[in-house]
Order: C-alpha cells, then structure tokens, then sequence
C-alpha cells in the first residue's frame, strides 16, 4: 500500500496522545468520586458497574479516528478487478494418447467436459476461441461470445496423431492478434492448453512459441492430462493385441508455462481437471489494477463512528 499524502499519516501521533488523555480523565474521575464517599459502599447503591464497556465506545471512536486520519492521506493498493473483455484460447491435445482412460471416461472426453464447465466461469462478455492440436494445430473455433458455438466446436474434436504443442501455441497467438475491443485495442488474451504429453511434430519449437507469446504478452496457462497407468490397447492382424503405455510428459508443457508468465497445472482425474477448470475461470475474470481505496477507509470510519454512538446510546442511557 502506498499514499498519496503520507504527511497527513502524522497526524496518527495524536492517537496515543488520546489515549493518555482518557486514562488520565478516568484516574481523575475515580479520585474525584472517592472525596465525596466511601468507593467500598458502591456496590450497595449501584446494581452493577460497566466494567469494560465503559471503555469500548473510546476504543471504538479511536479506530474510527484511525481509518479517518489514513483515508484523508489517499492510500492506495493492488486489488482484483473484473474484467470487462478479454479472450481466452482453448487449446486442446486430439492426439491418440488422449483416448487413454486412465481419466474417465478418457483423457479426451474429460478434458472436454471440463473445458464446457470452464465456459460457464468466465464472463459472458469473454471471447472464447478453439484450437485443436495433434500432428498440426487448426482453429476449430475463432475466439466467440457465443458459448453455444464454443460447445459444438468441443464436440466436434476427434482423435489424431503427434502433439504439436508449438504448433497449438503459434497458432492460438495468431488467432487472438485479429481480436480488438470494442475500442479497437487489442484485449487481455490468454491460452489455456490441455495435453498429456511432450512435443511431437508439428513446425514450431517449444521455444519459438515462447517467443511469440511473449511478444504479444499472452500468458499460456498449462494443464496435465492423465496417469502413469496410461495404456493404448490395439488389436493387430491374427488377433494379437499391442499394449502401449502413455505415461503423462510434463516437460514441455512446464516449459511453456514458464516461459510465457502462466502457471502448470497436473490433473490426474476428471474431478481435478474440473476443479483447475473452474480455478482458471475464475483467475482470468479478474485482473490486478493499482487504485485508489480511500473509500474504504472513509466508509470504515463513518461504520465505526455509528457503532461506537449506538454502543454509548444503547448502553449508558438515562432514563428520565
């Protein structure tokens, strides 16, 4: 937090001046109340005393005092607000190994039913676009509002081969640089790549679509599909049955994420992937923006004050 008038801070001295001040009034109130009879006696004449709540009415106006004299100073600080555009690029990995089960009911269908569940957190005003990725990357779906259109692009992945994750980067980054606002600038973009495994194939390097995220300040967001109980099972001429085990790769996509300013995720279930799913549509809703929260502490002090009056009215008051 920092303050536009940090001077004004100052005049919180006067905080533990008040403070001795009260405690100086008390010590005189009680010496005053001996002179003029026994304090043994009081107990007596008087049903009960206040005990600490006498206090708490001071205490509360000292607070208030507080978040006054630090709102008049203009403080600032870095808080989440809701984004009102940007675009998100979904990019799921179609490659063989995703038709895995070790992820129910496989590593495909569960990245897709995650990825809807993942249109429903993000804002309706979000652009969302679709890219799939095996041997090469293709645009399944331009970035769209319309959720029903994301949907029907999801549905219609099917299964190839190779994991071109340059490729899927490369391609979401060209994708979102045809995106403008509606005041003609380019929105917040980020790519959300699902994969279970390490580059293979495809025309672009790991690194050289780093380099092209990074030019565009596009944050890729990573997350890991599946188990090491991974198998592909086919049946081959004369009967036999081949058995290849897809353990997850996380190597490259932990590189991406790294490179570009995003975070890795691992989802080893379909709960776990609905779960990163729902985090990320939440993250990328909001971004962090410095301003100005002198409304906070002015409306703290005001809360304080009204607090601090009712507790004196309601209990101190004198019956007629």
């Amino acid at each position: 937090m920092s303050f536009q008038w940090p001077l004004a801070l100052l005049a919180l001295v006067a905080l533990p001046l008040l403070v001795l001040a009260y405690a100086d009034r008390e010590r005189r109130r009680n010496a005053f109340g001996a002179s003029f009879g026994n304090p043994a006696l009081l107990p007596n004449v008087v049903d009960g005393a206040p005990g600490w709540r006498r206090h708490l009415p001071f205490a509360v106006l000292l607070v208030a005092l507080g978040a006054m004299v630090v709102g008049v100073a203009r403080p600032h600080a870095t808080v989440s607000v809701r984004r009102e555009q940007a675009t998100v690029l979904l990019a799921l990995d179609v490659s063989r190994s995703m038709t895995a089960t070790d992820v129910k009911p496989s590593r495909l269908a569960a990245a897709r039913a995650a990825a809807e569940a993942f249109l429903g957190k993000v804002p309706k005003r979000f652009r969302v676009g679709v890219v799939s990725f095996a041997t090469r990357a293709s645009v399944a779906l331009p970035p769209s509002e319309d959720r029903a259109l994301a949907e029907a692009a999801l549905e219609t992945l099917r299964p190839g081969e190779g994991t071109a994750l340059g490729d899927a980067v490369a391609v979401s980054v060209e994708a979102a640089r045809r995106e403008r606002a509606s005041d003609g600038t380019v929105p917040p973009t980020a790519i959300l790549i699902i994969s279970d495994g390490a580059q293979q194939g495809g025309r672009t390097t790991p690194e050289a679509a780093i380099r092209k995220a990074r030019a565009q300040r596009i944050p890729v967001y990573s997350i890991l599909v599946g188990t090491s109980n991974g198998v592909l099972t086919r049946t081959l001429p004369g009967g036999f049955r081949e058995v290849t085990r897809v353990p997850p790769n996380p190597a490259t996509l932990q590189l991406l994420a790294r490179g570009t300013g995003g975070e890795f995720f691992t989802a080893r279930t379909d709960v776990r992937l609905r779960q990163v799913y729902e985090r990320l549509g939440s993250r990328l809703g909001t971004h962090r923006q410095r301003r100005e929260i002198t409304d906070v502490f002015a409306g703290a002090s005001a809360a304080l004050l009204l607090v601090g009056g009712a507790f004196s009215a309601l209990w101190f008051r004198r019956v007629p």
